[in-house]
């Protein structure tokens, strides 16, 4: 079968203003027919575009034309045995007595169960200990949500495998700046998310803790979240109130990612100290019948040589 190449026109905008053009651009294609939205991704991952809101793409045809390159490995190895040299970058919120994470929400109540002065009276002189006592919901914090969370039947916390939330290959993709709340597909079209924790950098987390932090912050859209789903990420991450647009009942992107049984981790900070990938993530919160939703110390790991 002779090889194909499409031939079209694009319109390529950016979430932080400005847009570039082409006319003709041609591109080797496997088979006799692409999609517009395949297109797009192609487009976005060889000119390695970031921060991209939207592709339109125009006057598109299917040319038998010799391909003039072969595949692209975008893949890249990471040396696990390099964690023993490793720079561990923390991503999580401290939890306070009295903090608020999201309005509407009781905050943590931190308290002694046992205080050192009591526990003195168990114990030898000069030995004694404290046991503390916490009261909170579980979304408190720097927190993962589980398929539970969302789904009476999905896995829960002690039933999440570690294999989906430590040690994952992580990819930080920077939205920050950008005019639009909403974060579209064609901001995750320029990297490869398959197997990855992806961790949305949009830089609202230097609201924490101030009322800015509940109001006009970014989201991901549920196109998004589809496209995560089907390229494979392994978990998605955001320094923002909520993955989702609180401002209607609805919540696709916790539907679809969780009922992928993709977890999610929400409040996350720091993600500024990240390099865009090179690094392994972690965010692993106690082994909990029966709750989809907890905090966790969520962390990087950078090999260094």
């Amino acid at each position: 079968m002779a090889e194909q190449r499409v031939v079209f026109d694009f319109a390529i905008s950016f979430s932080n203003g400005g847009g570039i053009q082409g006319q003709g651009f041609r591109l080797d294609i496997i088979g006799d027919d692409i999609s517009d939205d395949a297109l797009a991704t192609y487009i976005v991952q060889d000119l390695r575009l970031l921060m991209v809101s939207k592709v339109d793409i125009l006057k598109k045809r299917i040319i038998a034309e010799a391909h003039k390159r072969g595949e692209l490995d975008h893949t890249a190895a990471i040396d696990n045995e390099a964690a023993a040299n490793a720079l561990f970058i923390d991503l999580s919120h401290r939890i306070e007595h009295g903090m608020i994470t999201y309005k509407g929400l009781p905050a943590p109540l931190i308290c002694d169960h046992l205080s050192r002065e009591q526990s003195r009276q168990h114990y030898a002189a000069g030995t004694e200990f404290q046991i503390g006592r916490i009261d909170m919901v579980a979304n408190t914090g720097t927190y993962l949500d589980t398929p539970y969370h969302r789904y009476a039947d999905g896995i829960d916390l002690a039933g999440m495998p570690l294999t989906r939330i430590a040690n994952l290959p992580g990819l930080v993709v920077r939205v920050q700046g950008s005019s639009d709340r909403a974060i579209d597909w064609p901001s995750f079209a320029a990297s490869d998310v398959a197997g990855k924790a992806v961790l949305v950098h949009t830089g609202w987390s230097r609201h924490w803790r101030t009322d800015q932090y509940f109001e006009g912050h970014p989201f991901l859209t549920e196109r998004a979240a589809v496209y995560l789903r089907d390229c494979g990420a392994a978990l998605v991450g955001i320094d923002s109130l909520n993955i989702d647009d609180i401002s209607t009942g609805q919540r696709p992107v916790h539907s679809t990612l969780l009922a992928a049984g993709i977890p999610i981790v929400e409040h996350l900070t720091g993600l500024e100290n990240l390099p865009i990938d090179g690094f392994r993530f972690s965010a692993v919160p106690p082994k909990i019948c029966g709750m989809g939703t907890f905090p966790v110390r969520a962390h990087a790991w950078l090999p260094v040589s």
